[in-house]
């Protein structure tokens, strides 16, 4: 039953990730770092320390008890995700929700569930696997398999992208405004890379989920792993996002002069308001959900590859409700769908090779 219900947070968790920039589409009158930021302070800073506060009321001096190499790598990989995370809101921005995620997630999913293996490979960790796990036993080969086939998913989606772009003189002007697929998929590649380093300071700040599961079991004796033992280590990781982020749209504001968007007469700003603090909320219950998954899953490959990929699923579903595909010829439609059901496929493979670990 924990592998039941760690795919169901996981599917959770994805539902939110490939749901967050809907309500974005939806501001008026403000420039993109307008929005970007203050949704990013409910994702980074407000919610965050909500969540934890309500799972792990002693969270703050789990932090401070830590120690600081623990917290500076746990910082620093929660600021190169967060170049990856900004990169993301671009992406997003000029290949549409379907395009853009699946070529930034796919490439997520292959860093982040193999560069950790080949870092455990030479420091061997126990609960761990080492890059030979791919390739010396059952589960571990049908994991990498999962992962091929969700790289040709991606390369499906990249190719109705190139498709797409060729035929911008037929779709509607919502699915034309911002689309730049040279730009774009520059963009999607250096956010794909960098956005795995979040399951990177998932490891790295390990010892304080550790510390918040050995005190949950102390007073719950028998009840099997903690649930939101992440909570915790989620703290220290956003911190890093935020600083990426802020700075960047700190520059923009003042380059843009953009500053004025919240004292626009015109724009809604209470509608604004609230539709960045749903984004950014829904961003953050993200990893809420990916934790929970975690705890019944083991935080491996497995774990990372379903995130991913029920990411992607989602994104996907959104880009044809949105009608980001609309206006398209029939191959490029085709294109599509078959990327997301060879994406779907890659869950199914990745959740069977699960069964084989156990």
């Amino acid at each position: 039953m924990n592998a039941v219900f760690g795919v169901i947070f996981h599917f959770i968790g994805g539902f939110a990730s490939g749901s967050f920039y809907v309500p974005y589409k939806k501001v008026k009158g403000w420039s993109w770092e307008s929005m970007w930021i203050l949704g990013g302070l409910f994702s980074w800073i407000i919610v965050p320390p909500i969540a934890a506060m309500l799972t792990i009321p002693n969270f703050t001096e789990i932090i401070k008890d830590t120690n600081s190499a623990i917290l500076g790598y746990t910082f620093l990989f929660g600021l190169l995700w967060g170049i990856g995370g900004l990169t993301y809101g671009l992406g997003v921005r000029y290949l549409g929700v379907s395009l853009g995620s699946s070529i930034i997630l796919g490439l997520s999913m292959v860093f982040g569930s193999l560069m950790p293996s080949i870092y455990y490979f030479f420091n061997k960790a126990e609960g761990k696997h080492g890059i030979d796990y791919f390739f010396t036993t059952q589960s571990g080969i049908c994991i990498l398999l999962g992962l091929l086939v969700c790289v040709l998913g991606v390369y499906l989606c990249g190719k109705a992208g190139v498709s797409k772009e060729k035929h911008l003189s037929s779709l509607s002007s919502e699915s034309k405004s911002d689309y730049n697929f040279g730009l774009g998929i520059v963009v999607a590649i250096v956010s794909g890379i960098l956005s795995a380093c979040f399951n990177f300071g998932i490891e790295a700040g390990k010892p304080m989920a550790d510390v918040a599961n050995i005190l949950w079991k102390s007073t719950n004796p028998n009840q099997g792993e903690f649930l939101y033992q992440n909570n915790v280590t989620y703290i220290v990781i956003l911190w890093g996002g935020f600083t990426t982020n802020f700075l960047w749209c700190l520059y923009l504001l003042i380059k843009n002069k953009t500053f004025s968007d919240y004292t626009k007469s015109d724009a809604p700003k209470g509608k604004n308001f609230l539709l960045c603090a749903l984004a950014g909320t829904t961003w953050y219950l993200q990893f809420f959900f990916y934790g929970m998954g975690e705890s019944r899953l083991g935080n491996g490959a497995s774990s990372w590859i379903l995130h991913m990929a029920f990411i992607i699923l989602i994104s996907n579903a959104w880009g044809v409700v949105l009608k980001e595909w609309k206006g398209v010829d029939r191959p490029t439609y085709r294109s599509i769908i078959a990327g997301i059901v060879t994406i779907i496929i890659s869950i199914c493979i990745v959740g069977f090779a699960k069964t084989l670990e156990n």
